[in-house]
This record gives structure tokens, C-alpha cells and sequence, in this order.
């Protein structure tokens, strides 16, 4: 009764939530927009139907509704195709059909039951919004994480109001039952397990923005996109993590970096003061003189400082000429250096240095199209890796007089929309076979090359479409159709591309803060952790650097890539921690200017000086 190819799809769920947010603009799940609990959502029915195929859970009452509840639209497929190259709709049809038959057979679903617990919660929360359904709970026990265990919890609550979380909290404690916190209900770290009580806080999903004080609040279930979508309508834009990732969790945890801290910061530069629920059921504020000194640093694993309940986050001002601009390098090490220098001089807003893989990726529609791009970009026309740069039109006069080669806001577009014809091979070996003593590169940015690139290319939405399963082209030629799908400065802002980094495969990432006036010491790092990778068998490859503090520092993200469903693939990653964790530990304890997020998460609260200039 199980179909083998949707079992297989099922199991590659990488959690990252997309399918909760409407990034495409196609809707979203009907079922999971009323019900809120993953379970209802495209991820949580992967979950499902892959937890039925090795006799993990029962048929339900809550798992026949979750079958039935899907209306089959399809709008997963083109969601979850966009970042992962997965298509979902297989496994929502598998899972309806097993049910349907299963229940045909004469079969009657299994009712999990009260208990005077779960009726004190529901007491909390509301009946609807507290369960110990099997099928519910499933879709908060395990993630892709490859060295985390699934971890089934008791119950699973939904809060809608500051004083549900914080009687939740007191209620826990006189169980003495543990309890974890999710923001979207999406986990990729396996940091947000627990056999007790798990809080979702997707259900917490208010915005206000102050456009006065160029400042928002906002609850815990909100996501990044939701809060950049809502702070453009006021000209104003926000330091955001990965789209369906929570501003408040990823501030606690992570500190919000990403490409815009190049001018916007990290850690407690992001916010003006957040409201927590400690271990007790009791409210503070960072800015409270008693609270808890949230912004110190301790060099060792610490707890978060409770849960938060609100953040009053900075936003800042947006301006008409804003666009992107790529400088391609064929050396890293000249890259960094550029980068740090625009740092230095206080040039653009967004920088990032971007690796072959992280660029033919974010542009590229499909796995396979990235990486042909990516071969033509290195081999080719000798692109190493490019300075990405977004910038208003005195930044980027800047930038086109400390370098001559640019890719500007057109010519993306170009070569966005006609990115199949450009990873032609014909067309390749021609222009890498031109006579030059610059590098191929060179010669195809020039502006005398632009009508010949643009008669090659073709490009438009169906070109671009022609990358993509015929089935759906019509939607993607729509899609590229749209002006944000080319602008380097929407795509950057609400970073819906950057989750397609583990469409291969999942993605274990390092993310390490390192000093850019040695550039010797980040390249020693991607160095090290490659020859580790490549000693255990383990596809990686470096992410992207972005400065900070003027230059001074900046992040960098190198990526191991695993199946986390090969137990030998998971082996790998067990036996290469026994060498990439010692090394990073003693790094970033002997070497000023390193940190690597072991450290830092949960610590995402404090100022970054506290661990950047120790």
C-alpha cells in the first residue's frame, strides 16, 4: 500500500519550512493556515507518510484528518520545487490513498485519549490548540540533523498570548515535565527536542511597526519574510534571517547575520530590547536594570535566557536607487580583500564574497542547470567567485571606480533569464577559446559583448523556464515574469534563494566569525575543514564571507553536504566531529577574532564585541 518513490521523497524533507510562508505568492495550504500545527502543513505530512512507512506511528483520528484536510492544489509542488527541487504532491496523494484504503479495509484509526494533563493545558491554550495525537506529535520529534536521535514528546501546544507561554511555563514546572520552544516549527540544528512539552509558537504572529522610530514589534511566530514584507510597505527594511526562520528565535539563537550586516550589524545591534519568560513563568526585559545580563558573552555552551515574547527590533530606511552589483574575481584571497575594503570605506549596504556553488545556486532554477552554470562559471570564464555588493547609485559610482568588471542590475537580469543557453556547451568553449591575455570573463562583461550575449542568450521567462520539469514551466515562466524574481536587491532582502543551498543534499553548515585583515586565517579554515571533509568521503564546498565592523571582521559559512537518510553518510559526519570540532574549539579559543556558532548560539542577545575583540 506504500509507494517506494514518494517514501524516498518524504524522507529528503529538509525542514526548512517554506511551505509555511507565501514567498511565490501562490497561497498557501488551506489546511495549515487554519490548524497551525506542522502536521497540517506539506512538511509535517512528509513527515507523516515517511513515519508510516516504517511503522513509526499509528493510524489516527488526528492523521486521518490531516489526509483528508489536503485539497491536493498542488501549491507545494511549486514551493517546494523553487528551493529543493522536491515534489511534494506525490506524497500528499500517497498519503491520502493509504488512508483511504487503510479505512476501506475495515480498519478504525486509533483515539489517542484525554488525560488530566493534556486537559489542563488545553485549559491554557484552548481544546484545539494542545494534542498528544501521535500524528501531531511525529512532526515535532526528529529533523535532518544527522547526530540528533527522534525525541517523540508528550504533547505538542500552540499559544496564542504572552500569558498562555508564561503559564505553560508554570504548569511545566510543577510537572516537572521539560519543555523546548519552536519558533515555525521547522528545525534543522536538533536543538529543539524534548520528550516533555514542545511550544509552537507559529500561532504568535503580531507586527507593529513604528515608522517614527524606524523600529518594529514583533511576537515570536513571525517570520523574517512576514516582517520584511510588512516593514517595505513603510519604505523601511529589516536584518533578516532565512526567510521562514523567526526573527525572535533567530535573534536569541543565531544573532541575525546575514549579507546586510555589512551595515546593519549582528547580535544586539539588532534590536532595541526584547521581553523574555523565565524559568520561573516571570517577565523581564533586557533593558530592565534587574534583568539578567543577556548581553555579556560566556565562552562555553550556555542556556538561552528564557523565552522570548516579544522583540523590539531596528529597521532602516530604504532608498528608490537602490540595485545590485557582482564583481567576479578568478582569487578568492583578491576578493575578501575587495570586500574589506568596501567594509573599510563604508561602501553598500549588502556584501558578501560568494563562492561558484553559493552563485550558479541562487540563480539557477533547477540542481542540474546549477551545475552546469557552475562549471561554466569556474572552467570556462575563469569565475572564481564574486563580490556581491547592493548599494544606492553614489555606492555603486564607487564600486565602478575601484574596478572595471562588473555584472550591474541588467545584466543579471540577462543572464538570469537566459541561464539554460548560457550553460550551452558550445557557447562556452567559444568563449573561453577567445585569444586574450585577460581572463575569459573579462571579455563577456565587456559592453561591447552585451548585444552578442543578449542574441545568444534569448533571455526571457519561458527561456529561463526551459530549466525546469515540463510540467511546470507555465508557472515559472509566470514567476520570471515578475520584476523581484531578477532584482538582486529583492531577492538579497527577502533571501528566498539562499534556502536553495542544500537542494543537493542537506546541508551541515559552519559558520564562523573570523578577522579580514587576516585572510590568511579564513583561508586556513576552509582549507582545514575541506581536507576533513574530503578524509571522511564528504561533499562541501565554501558559502559566502560577510564584513563587519568596517572590515575588521566578518562571518564566513563553509558547508559539508550529507544524505541524512544514509546511515553511512550519517557515520561520516559522527567520525569527521572527532576532527572539525577540537579544531574549531581550540581556534576559536587561542585566536582573536574567531568565534565559531557553537558558542554564540543561544547567545545571540549579546553585543558582538563581547566575542569578537576578547
Amino acid at each position: 500500500m506504500f509507494s517506494e518513490q514518494a517514501g524516498r521523497t518524504a524522507g529528503q524533507c529538509r525542514h526548512y519550512a517554506m511551505c509555511k510562508i507565501d514567498y511565490l505568492g501562490t497561497g498557501l495550504c488551506s489546511s495549515g493556515e487554519q490548524n497551525h500545527y506542522v502536521s497540517h502543513f506539506p512538511q509535517g505530512r512528509m513527515d507523516i507518510y515517511h513515519a508510516l512507512c516504517r511503522g513509526l506511528i499509528p493510524v489516527t483520528a488526528g492523521l486521518v484528518e490531516i489526509a483528508e484536510s489536503c485539497d491536493l492544489c498542488g501549491i507545494c509542488d511549486k514551493q517546494c520545487h523553487f528551493v529543493t527541487g522536491l515534489r511534494p504532491l506525490e506524497v500528499m496523494k500517497a498519503l491520502k490513498s493509504y488512508v483511504r484504503q487503510w479505512l476501506k479495509q475495515g480498519n478504525q484509526p486509533v483515539q489517542p485519549g484525554n488525560d488530566p494533563d493534556l486537559e489542563k493545558l488545553r485549559g491554557i491554550v484552548g481544546q484545539k490548540w494542545a494534542s498528544k495525537d501521535p500524528a501531531i506529535l511525529l512532526t515535532y520529534a526528529d529533523d535532518p540533523f544527522p547526530l540528533a536521535e527522534m525525541r517523540m514528546p508528550r504533547y505538542v501546544v500552540l499559544p496564542r498570548t504572552r500569558e498562555e507561554v508564561a503559564n505553560l511555563v508554570r504548569f511545566a514546572n510543577d510537572r516537572d515535565l521539560p519543555y523546548v520552544v519552536r519558533g515555525n516549527g521547522g528545525s534543522v540544528f536538533g536543538f529543539v527536542f524534548s520528550h516533555g512539552l514542545v511550544m509552537d509558537m507559529n500561532r504568535m504572529k503580531g507586527i507593529e511597526i513604528d515608522p517614527e522610530n524606524w523600529t518594529a514589534r514583533v511576537e515570536p511566530g513571525v517570520t523574517s519574510f512576514e516582517l520584511q514584507k510588512e516593514a517595505l510597505r513603510h519604505g523601511l527594511r529589516a536584518n533578516t534571517a532565512e526567510p521562514a526562520a523567526t526573527v525572535c528565535g533567530n535573534i536569541v539563537c543565531t544573532g541575525l547575520f546575514s549579507t546586510w550586516s555589512n551595515a546593519y550589524g549582528v547580535n544586539a545591534d539588532t534590536f532595541v530590547d526584547m521581553e523574555f519568560i523565565d524559568s520561573r513563568g516571570d517577565f523581564f526585559r533586557l533593558n530592565d536594570p534587574g534583568a539578567p545580563n543577556a548581553f555579556c558573552f560566556e565562552h562555553k555552551l550556555t542556556p538561552p535566557p528564557g523565552i522570548c515574547t516579544l522583540a523590539h527590533v531596528r529597521l532602516h530606511p530604504t532608498t528608490e536607487d537602490e540595485e545590485g552589483l557582482m564583481i567576479p574575481f578568478d582569487d578568492f584571497e583578491e576578493a575578501v580583500l575587495f570586500a574589506r575594503e568596501l567594509g573599510r570605506r563604508r561602501i553598500g549596504l549588502a556584501v558578501g564574497v560568494l563562492g561558484g556553488h553559493y552563485l550558479s545556486t541562487f540563480m539557477s532554477p533547477s540542481a542540474e542547470l546549477a551545475d552546469k552554470v557552475r562549471y561554466g562559471l569556474s572552467q570556462a570564464l575563469g569565475i572564481g567567485c564574486v563580490v556581491f555588493m547592493i548599494g544606492d547609485r553614489f555606492a555603486r559610482q564607487a564600486v565602478r571606480s575601484m574596478h572595471e568588471l562588473v555584472i550591474d542590475s541588467k545584466l543579471f537580469k540577462m543572464l538570469m533569464l537566459g541561464l539554460p543557453r548560457l550553460a550551452d556547451d558550445e557557447w562556452l568553449e567559444l568563449v573561453s577559446g577567445m585569444d586574450t591575455d585577460k581572463p575569459p570573463y573579462a571579455m563577456l562583461l565587456s559592453r561591447e559583448m552585451h548585444s552578442l550575449l543578449e542574441a545568444v542568450l534569448r533571455p526571457s521567462p519561458e527561456t529561463a523556464a526551459l530549466a525546469v520539469d515540463e510540467d511546470l514551466r507555465d508557472f515559472y515562466t509566470r514567476l520570471y515574469a515578475r520584476p523581484e524574481m531578477t532584482d538582486m536587491v529583492w531577492l538579497n532582502m527577502f533571501r528566498i534563494i539562499s534556502a536553495r543551498m542544500s537542494r543537493r543534499k542537506h546541508m551541515f553548515a559552519f559558520l564562523v566569525y573570523v578577522p579580514l585583515d587576516r585572510v590568511e586565517v579564513t583561508r586556513q579554515i576552509c582549507t582545514e575543514l575541506g581536507r576533513i571533509a574530503d578524509s571522511h568521503g564528504i561533499e562541501h564546498d565554501y558559502g559566502f564571507l560577510t564584513p563587519l565592523d568596517m572590515g575588521k571582521r566578518g562571518i564566513l559559512e563553509y558547508d559539508y553536504y550529507i544524505d541524512h537518510q544514509d546511515p553511512l553518510e550519517k557515520e561520516k559526519i559522527r567520525q569527521a566531529l572527532k576532527e572539525f570540532e577540537p579544531y574549531l574549539d581550540n581556534l576559536s579559543a587561542t585566536t582573536k577574532g574567531v568565534k565559531w556558532l557553537k558558542y554564540i548560539f543561544s547567545q545571540g542577545c549579546a553585543r558582538k564585541e563581547a566575542f569578537l575583540y576578547t
